[in-house]
């Protein structure tokens, strides 16, 4: 089969669709064949290298990748079938055939897009939890970081539905601040100096949770907007500049870090929940997963150019 492998880090050329062998599915794994892969932005960090984060080359892709399942390993989950259409994170996405983990895998109507799809088994999930871990009270107020990403969009969607009073979004670009503002939120400059000062504008007396997963300045900056007992919710670091907080320094904010693969294994029936749900949001309508664009698995290198220029409007989809 074809799969996307890098052997030395660099630019989106270093990527290169060589042929492996298929992989078979070890104890509690699905084999699935591809027909859309969603990309995942860390992986243009991955693929640069010099991150906290780092792995062994020849690296591989991560991303969800939506298929039916042509496989079962040992010790599958029952109701695990041959022929299902699901969608599954998994760390080699970008390939014809990927083999997942069986126990959180998102079923897939058989009429659904694909590239919507890609959007239930993590990045709809973890919005749904970072958007919980945050505590958001009717009335309030949440700014949501890079929300025109493909985890923000979501995120900024469904905080709708927590009955707040404002919900703030920050974007990058004209076409960005646009998209945020379609999505129901104020749309904030975050290229702007003065950006966490237009923040406070909309907010005067501060926020009550923060979404964040850029880390560094943003994340100090976007700290220092959280009003009392409010909440900063970490869920990664875009920057690769890792939040460092001084416990004084909280000020009676509530700090909590939101793991996707953590929340799985802490509570995996509470996982599963969240995946059911974004599910059903998602075929009512009430959540519009966004597919800035499609590109076959051949020009995976234009899916990582548009990365690395963070100039995509919802997510990125391959396909095989």
């Amino acid at each position: 089969m074809r799969a996307v492998r890098f052997h030395r880090h660099g630019g989106p050329e270093v990527l290169q669709l060589e042929e492996v062998a298929v992989p078979e599915p070890a104890a509690g794994q699905v084999l699935i064949e591809a027909e859309a892969i969603g990309a995942n932005a860390i992986d243009a960090v991955l693929r640069r290298g010099g991150s906290p984060w780092d792995r062994p080359l020849p690296g591989t892709l991560t991303g969800d990748v939506v298929g039916r399942i042509v496989k079962l390993g040992p010790d599958t989950p029952p109701g695990v079938a041959v022929g299902q259409r699901v969608s599954a994170l998994t760390v080699d996405a970008f390939a014809d055939y990927a083999v997942a983990d069986a126990a959180f895998l998102a079923s897939i109507p058989d009429d659904a897009d694909a590239g919507e799809a890609s959007m239930m088994s993590l990045t709809a999930p973890l919005a749904l939890r970072v958007l919980e871990s945050g505590h958001i009270p009717a009335g309030g107020t949440v700014l949501i970081q890079s929300a025109a990403g493909t985890i923000g969009h979501l995120a900024t969607q469904l905080a709708r539905f927590y009955d707040p009073k404002t919900i703030i979004g920050t974007a990058s670009s004209p076409q960005k601040l646009d998209f945020v503002r379609e999505l129901g939120a104020e749309p904030v400059d975050i290229s702007d100096p003065d950006w966490a000062a237009k923040v406070r504008a909309l907010a005067p007396d501060g926020v009550d949770a923060v979404l964040d997963a850029v880390g560094g300045t943003v994340f100090e900056q976007g700290l220092e907007l959280v009003k009392p007992l409010g909440r900063m919710v970490s869920y990664g670091a875009i920057t690769t500049e890792v939040p460092a907080v001084p416990v004084l320094g909280l000020q009676l904010r509530i700090l909590t870090g939101v793991s996707l693969y953590g929340w799985q294994q802490a509570r995996p029936d509470e996982a599963r929940a969240d995946i059911a749900e974004v599910i059903r949001r998602w075929q009512t309508g009430e959540l519009r997963p966004v597919v800035h664009a499609t590109y076959p698995l051949t020009e995976v290198a234009r899916i990582h150019e548009t990365l690395d220029a963070r100039a995509n409007l919802g997510r990125l989809i391959a396909i095989p």
